[in-house]
C-alpha cells in the first residue's frame, strides 16, 4: 500500500510541476503579446537559446558555471529587450551585446572602454553604443550595435570634423 501511495504521491507531484511549467509559460507569452511581431520574435529567440542552454546541461556538455553565465546573460538581453521597446514604445530593436566585465575585450579587442567611464549613450568606436547595465544574477553591460548607416554617418562626421 505504501508504494502506491508514494506513486500517487510522486504522480501529483509531477502532475503539479507540469502544470505550474504550463502556466507559467502561459503568462510568459501573455506578456509578450504586449509587443509588435519583431519584439515578439526576439522575445522567442531567447526562450529558444535557453532552451538550447538547458538542454546542454542536461547532457552535461557544458559546465554548471557556463549554464549560469549564460542563462544569466539571456535574462539580461530580455530585460534590455523589454525595456527598450517599452520605452520606445517601437517594434524595434537593435542588435544587442551584453557582456561581463570580464567580457568587453570580446567586443573592444585588447584595448576595452574603462567601466568607469561608459555613460548611457555613448558610442564607442563608431560600432556600438552603450545602453546600460542590467543585473541579472551578475552585471552585465549592455551595448547596440550600429546598423552600418549609422555608423556611415559618424564616420563621415568624424572625417569631415577632423579636415582643416
Amino acid at each position: 500500500m505504501a508504494t502506491l501511495e508514494s506513486r500517487l504521491v510522486a504522480f501529483l507531484i509531477v502532475a503539479l510541476c507540469a502544470f505550474t511549467s504550463v502556466k507559467a509559460n502561459q503568462r510568459l507569452q501573455r506578456s509578450d503579446e504586449d509587443f509588435g511581431p519583431v519584439v515578439r520574435a526576439y522575445l522567442g529567440y531567447l526562450r529558444n537559446e535557453q532552451e538550447v542552454v538547458d538542454d546542454r546541461v542536461s547532457r552535461r556538455e557544458v559546465s554548471p558555471t557556463y549554464y549560469r553565465h549564460n542563462s544569466n546573460r539571456i535574462k539580461a538581453l530580455r530585460q534590455m529587450a523589454i525595456r527598450l521597446a517599452r520605452e520606445n514604445h517601437n517594434d524595434y530593436l537593435p542588435e544587442l551585446e551584453a557582456v561581463s566585465a570580464e567580457e568587453l575585450r570580446l567586443l573592444f579587442g585588447s584595448k576595452p572602454p574603462s567601466l568607469s567611464e561608459l555613460r548611457v549613450g555613448e558610442v564607442l568606436k563608431n560600432t556600438f553604443r552603450f545602453l546600460g547595465v542590467e543585473r541579472a544574477g551578475e552585471t552585465f553591460y549592455l551595448f547596440a550595435r550600429l546598423d552600418p548607416y549609422e555608423q556611415a554617418e559618424l564616420n563621415e562626421k568624424s572625417t569631415a570634423a577632423r579636415q582643416p
